[in-house]
């Protein structure tokens, strides 16, 4: 690499070294002390574990076997997989059927259909709650999957529209000349041609809305509540946080579950999170 250029970045690497330090103490110190008896804990810092971090015998899994059998955070580790996942996987699907509409159908009023969506975006959740949990009430959709479900998909609809259209308003036109002069309908051109194109965008939106779903706490406090046999991860752990005004080692080891599965899957898809987010950058 050239010197010059090399000093010319020096300071942006410094930054993100700075900035992944940052990032990376707190989550080490919430690993180690979830290991952690409750004597080691409140003798010495996590940090003195450092010297002697390859020394088995210090850890222990008895936090992490409290929490997921006597806490009950096993089940709603379940809970949070069964409405992340196909809560995900509707949103997606839904937000690119749409986004292949706007960009690449013609009909009548598609642009301020479109601006409409997007617009959405701007509504607070709060707003929506009212005027909802009456139909869900109606519809005793309450406390439900499918009722957890539909709600993460209508309020991630416009975000995740917005995001696909970013990437199919860019995808060339002579693609679906060619599709229609050799016979393929739009859904056809969709499911054979636009969604394999779209892997890594689909996989940016994934990503994006499965985190959101996962953490989200408002949504699923509101629509599921404190049912246990429903109730996510994050509703799970704000219980915890309540009821502990002691024996807060326990926190650290659910907060560490509710962490690894987010992490599992952004590191799995990180190769096609950022081909993602570029494509639809440059248009032309």
């Amino acid at each position: 690499m050239n010197p010059t250029a090399l000093v010319r970045r020096m300071p942006l690497h410094v930054f993100l070294l700075v900035f992944a330090f940052i990032w990376v103490v707190p989550t080490l110190g919430l690993l180690i002390t979830s290991f952690r008896s409750p004597g080691d804990i409140v003798a010495s810092g996590w940090w003195t574990t450092l010297p002697r971090l390859f020394d088995v015998g210090q850890f222990s899994l008895d936090n992490y076997r409290a929490v997921l059998t006597q806490e009950g955070l096993g089940l709603a580790f379940r809970n949070s997989i069964f409405i992340s996942v196909p809560a995900t996987a509707l949103s997606v699907i839904v937000a690119s059927l749409a986004a292949y509409g706007f960009a690449c159908l013609g009909f009548v009023g598609r642009r301020p259909l479109f601006v409409l969506v997007v617009a959405l975006m701007v509504v607070p959740l709060q707003m929506t709650f009212i005027p909802v949990l009456p139909v869900y009430r109606w519809l005793r959709l309450g406390g439900t999957y499918p009722g957890i479900w539909l709600a993460h998909t209508a309020y991630g609809l416009p975000l995740t529209t917005f995001l696909m259209h970013s990437f199919m308003s860019g995808l060339p036109k002579d693609i679906f000349d060619s599709a229609s002069i050799d016979g393929a309908g739009p859904l056809t051109t969709f499911w054979r041609i636009v969604m394999p194109i779209s892997v890594p965008a689909v996989a940016s939106v994934f990503i994006f809305q499965f985190l959101w779903i996962w953490n989200d706490l408002l949504v699923a406090l509101v629509y599921v509540g404190a049912t246990p046999d429903v109730a996510p991860l994050t509703v799970a752990v704000a219980n915890l946080v309540t009821n502990r005004g002691q024996n807060w080692e326990l926190l650290t080891a659910a907060a560490f579950i509710t962490m690894a599965l987010p992490l599992v899957v952004f590191f799995s898809l990180q190769r096609y999170f950022v081909r993602g987010i570029l494509a639809g950058s440059v248009k032309g």
